[in-house]
């Protein structure tokens, strides 16, 4: 079984609360009442991540996070309080909190940065490969790592261009400081500058109180500028600034606020080529590109391949608590012959499914399922509207119903299950 999740409250309430919810989107829980509670849970049973109150009798979380970091610096810790500022999220960050919540927050938002937690902590500290392209890369990126110089990863979606960012920022001097990534395709346009630069109070309707940017919370480390091209240009403005001035001026402010951040960007854009048709500045596209580094897609790393298959069916098989020992020749021959478009992000969905719906002591390939964007690798008796069927009722069980997380599992969006449900219920009443 895959490793539990430690929750850490003083109060009964809010630790019964926590679990369920936890529980609910398919993780093991166990509960520490206080710090010295949890300091001992977790020298006796290893645990995947840590889901910690701030203000606590005894041992608060913000020492807890300490005596955890100083123990094992790779146990992911979430912070949770109803007490806090941006002054203590910055510290946590700098503690090595890997995110925070503030009291109160909705499910979903607790759903999504534990799933978010997990994911990026799957795959180890240390990007696996025996490419030689790969091998050549890393060792370019622990050259990088130990100056403060301006990355600009680019690479095809779900190549692992993130985790490249995460391995110089840990190979780098500010290892210990924040790590602060920033998807820049998912923030709207009107909010951008608020969420990148801060904003004073007053600023704005709305604006009650001051907030730090991501900038001012990544002082002292890293910030990641993911998908960089898909920033509006008044923005980008604003971005040259800081890099060269090296402070910035919150939306409202008087005065500029300085700031020591190492920036990273990724991009599945060719951002020359956006510079020079007018989508993205030209002056900010050669302050990024000072040291670029291309993450080539998986169809060009074959020894990889098989490599990282293996990591996902161990990974998979231990939480869903099944004994898979490998893949059957046929499944592996189909593994090596795909072209993988959706790269290590699409590998890793494909083996997830496959894990969910095997019922044998290897993966063969009929356990390798289709969903709305992928053919079918062969045909089946049963009939492949049955097994699809089959299948998400079967990811619905495991993880109790939750379609979000069924959806993510599967590699669909959650519109499609709620589709397939309704598609069921209508043929099969008992569905």
């Amino acid at each position: 079984m895959s490793k539990p999740i430690l929750v850490v409250d003083d109060d009964p309430d809010m630790r019964s609360a926590l679990r369920e919810a936890i529980q609910r989107i398919g993780h093991d829980v166990i509960l520490a009442e206080d710090g010295q509670d949890a300091l001992i849970k977790i020298k006796n049973s290893p645990v995947a991540m840590v889901v910690t109150d701030m203000r606590m009798p005894k041992v608060t979380g913000l020492s807890l996070l300490k005596e955890i970091k100083q123990r094992n610096a790779a146990l992911p810790v979430l912070v949770i309080t109803g007490f806090g500022t941006v002054e203590n999220a910055v510290d946590t960050m700098k503690e090595g909190a890997f995110e925070y919540l503030m009291k109160p927050f909705s499910f979903d938002k607790l759903s999504s940065t534990i799933s978010t937690m997990m994911e990026k902590v799957s795959i180890t500290n240390n990007i696996i490969t025996a490419n030689p392209k790969m091998e050549k890369l890393l060792l370019l990126a622990g050259n990088v790592a130990m100056s403060d110089t301006t990355v600009l990863i680019y690479g095809e979606s779900g190549t692992g261009k993130e985790l490249l960012a995460r391995y110089i920022h840990r190979m780098s001097r500010r290892s210990k400081m924040p790590f602060v990534a920033v998807n820049c395709a998912a923030i709207p346009d009107t909010l951008m500058e608020s969420e990148l630069f801060g904003f004073e109070k007053g600023a704005f309707t709305g604006a009650s109180e001051k907030k730090q940017g991501k900038f001012e919370l990544a002082n002292g480390g890293t910030i990641l500028l993911d998908e960089i091209g898909e920033m509006p240009l008044g923005p980008q403005a604003k971005l040259l600034r800081v890099l060269q001035e090296k402070e910035v001026d919150r939306v409202g402010g008087k005065m500029p606020v300085p700031v020591d951040v190492r920036v990273i960007a990724t991009t599945n854009k060719d951002l020359f080529k956006e510079s020079m048709d007018g989508r993205f500045r030209e002056d900010l596209y050669y302050r990024l590109s000072v040291f670029p580094m291309q993450v080539p897609p998986l169809r060009e790393r074959p020894e990889d391949i098989l490599l990282l298959s293996e990591l996902f069916l161990k990974r998979f098989s231990s939480m869903h608590g099944k004994a898979i020992g490998g893949f059957m020749e046929e499944a592996v021959e189909f593994l090596q012959r795909r072209q993988w478009r959706g790269n290590i992000r699409e590998l890793e969905n494909t083996i997830h499914r496959a894990v969910v719906i095997s019922r044998g002591d290897n993966i063969r390939i009929d356990d390798f399922m289709i969903n709305e964007s992928v053919t079918p690798v062969t045909e089946t008796p049963k009939g492949i509207r049955d097994m699809e069927r089959d299948m998400i009722l079967k990811t619905l069980k495991d993880v109790n119903g939750n379609k979000t997380q069924a959806a993510k599992v599967l590699g669909v969006t959650v519109r499609t299950i709620r589709n397939k449900l309704n598609e069921y219920r209508k043929n099969f009443p008992t569905v």
